[in-house]
């Protein structure tokens, strides 16, 4: 493979092959990588010497932590000098994701390790997602003062139950097997046979089995999923039609006796360090976008974030978590009673020209 720098691509037999190649970020993506990637995935879908496309991150830490959302800080605080990043990231981004999900081939990607974020914009808007012993995933966006993006309005929505919410509110991470019960993952397979499965993949041609039948005769059963032992209790507390109403049914929970009062105590106690605002946000999403296709998805998501961006969270806790790292973010407003209905509204509200179109 090539040396591109923080995105490689390159041809193995008949699989095109996508290597995410920041290990040092864990390879977050840039939106000069998102700006590499469009164009290579629109070559290889009119290539006929291309049967698939496989996706990986670089190092043993991750598979990709999300989107360089210090540079979306540096530009909207006038650090960096580029203003305009604070649209272009997510549109190029949104656009590309679209794409993935769309895509005419088969796309298969590795979540080996971390994925959150952008890496789940990647990989669950794809037809395949591989989880192995490390995978890690989480939308830890309301801790940041955004929401959950990247079509989450969609792929949220079908979870199970209610579980969508409590993943997208608290920000919850999820390892392999919760993974594949969520349909974050379609396929686990062990670490020590992904090899084998990468080269059986690049030998795969029209004449050859299809994708479905080489995973499966890779898959192996990762275990019982913890979340959906849990799954009961997320769906008594989760079902409010407000914040409120959650954090209510939380404390009554925690207050009981019964095995899941210490997960509500301590679910209760993280949602409160979240941002007020991100938190509304996040719920009335999912509520709107129940249903929604991913081009629905992924322009109310545009539209969200463009308002996000005017706003103080966003600002705040990337300065809280990753520019500071104080881990004490300063939200605006700081309770959830100040954030009433009509606040809620105005990050809903049309961009006019400015809205993100697909043609």
């Amino acid at each position: 493979m090539p040396d591109n720098g923080d995105i490689l691509f390159g041809r193995d037999g008949d699989a095109a092959t996508v290597m995410l190649n920041r290990p040092q970020a864990l390879n977050a993506f840039t939106l000069a990588m998102y700006r590499r990637f469009d164009p290579m995935l629109r070559a290889w879908a009119d290539d006929p010497d291309i049967h698939a496309v496989l996706i990986r991150g670089a190092g043993e830490r991750a598979f990709c932590a999300g989107g360089d959302v210090r540079a979306i800080y540096e530009a909207g605080r006038g650090i960096s000098g580029d203003r305009a990043l604070t649209s272009a990231f997510f549109r190029e981004e949104y656009e590309l994701l679209r794409h993935i999900h769309r895509y005419p081939k088969p796309y298969v990607a590795i979540i080996d390790g971390i994925t959150m974020g952008g890496g789940a914009g990647v990989s669950v808007n794809g037809a395949f997602r591989i989880a192995a012993e490390r995978t890690m995933l989480a939308m830890p966006e309301t801790g940041i003062g955004l929401f959950p993006d990247v079509g989450a309005t969609r792929f949220l929505n079908l979870c199970p139950g209610r579980i969508g919410r409590y993943l997208g509110l608290t920000g919850a991470r999820v390892g392999a097997a919760d993974a594949l019960y969520c349909g974050f993952a379609t396929h686990f397979v062990p670490r020590e046979r992904l090899p084998a499965l990468v080269a059986t993949l690049a030998r795969m041609d029209h004449r050859e089995r299809a994708v479905e039948q080489i995973l499966a005769s890779f898959v192996t059963d990762p275990g019982p999923a913890p979340i959906a032992a849990r799954q009961a209790a997320i769906d008594r507390c989760f079902a409010g039609a407000t914040v409120e109403a959650i954090l209510d049914a939380l404390a009554r929970e925690a207050k009981g006796s019964g095995p899941d009062a210490e997960w509500a105590a301590e679910t209760h106690k993280g949602l409160l360090t979240k941002s007020p605002t991100s938190l509304k946000i996040t719920l009335r999403q999912l509520i709107v976008g129940h249903g929604f296709d991913i081009e629905d998805a992924l322009a109310l998501e545009y539209r969200l974030t463009q308002h996000v961006m005017a706003g103080h969270d966003f600002y705040e806790g990337v300065r809280a978590v990753l520019v500071d790292k104080d881990q004490q973010p300063r939200w605006d407003p700081a309770t959830l009673a100040e954030v009433d209905d009509a606040m809620v509204e105005t990050y809903f509200a049309p961009l006019g020209e400015d809205e993100l179109r697909f043609v």
